[in-house]
């Protein structure tokens, strides 16, 4: 009886420490979340610059957290359909940029240096950019991480390659988009994307909310395109 009572007893006396293998815990550290940043430039007046980037940056919000940023040179004009929440939390949260509004999904503002807005919104929400024209596009792409050329149909598409050429010498190639465009003639071969021509998509694109339709779907292409890289 005493030997058996002794085997029990070694059973329910712990081991010594050396006899036991060491465990260690190491704590993995999560990195900073990294937004979507997308350049946009009209290569001819009143070519949609505008539309396309509200449109583009209203996908991009849908697919991260329900906001996002647009900044233009200027202080951006609003179509009054109301904001949300999340647009909202980012208008307070972004005194790094100036003019801001809510509108939809989007936080607009005021902002022509591609480093500040890097700087304000990388690790916070997607942001989309307006970018002049000439050595501004250059210099943007060195910062953001993609750049889409909005074309007319009327413009020629030697100067999209062009331009393009001379971006990609210094950044990712640019997506290059024709808005309002058919689905015939010279840029079928030449665009990335063609973006069809759609009034009430563009109203709710400018009023930060993603489009429809045919429309909805363009912009969808340029979203995956702007997000490879």
């Amino acid at each position: 009886m005493s030997s058996l009572l002794r085997r029990a007893g070694e059973w329910l006396v712990e081991p010594a420490e050396h006899d036991a293998p060491a465990l260690t815990r190491t704590l993995a550290v999560a990195p900073p979340p990294s937004y979507p940043l997308v350049g946009v430039v009209g290569l001819a007046r009143r070519c949609g610059t505008t539309t396309i980037a509200r449109a583009l940056a209203a996908e991009l919000a849908s697919r991260n957290g329900g906001a996002a940023v647009v900044a233009s040179p200027t202080r951006p004009a609003v179509v009054p359909l109301g904001s949300s929440a999340p647009a909202a939390r980012l208008v307070e949260s972004l005194a790094q940029l100036d003019e801001r509004r809510a509108a939809g999904r989007l936080c607009l503002a005021a902002c022509a240096d591609a480093d500040v807005l890097a700087a304000a919104t990388r690790e916070v929400a997607p942001a989309v950019m307006e970018v002049e024209p000439g050595c501004a596009a250059l210099d943007a792409a060195r910062v953001l991480d993609r750049i889409l050329l909005v074309a007319s149909p009327g413009l020629e598409p030697a100067l999209a390659a062009a331009v393009a050429e001379t971006i990609a010498a210094v950044a990712e190639p640019p997506v290059v988009a024709v808005n309002k465009a058919s689905d015939h003639g010279p840029w079928l071969l030449s665009a990335d994307v063609l973006v069809p021509d759609s009034r009430v998509g563009a109203r709710l694109a400018l009023s930060g909310r993603e489009p429809r339709g045919w429309l909805g779907k363009a912009v969808e292409q340029l979203a995956d395109l702007c997000a490879q890289g």
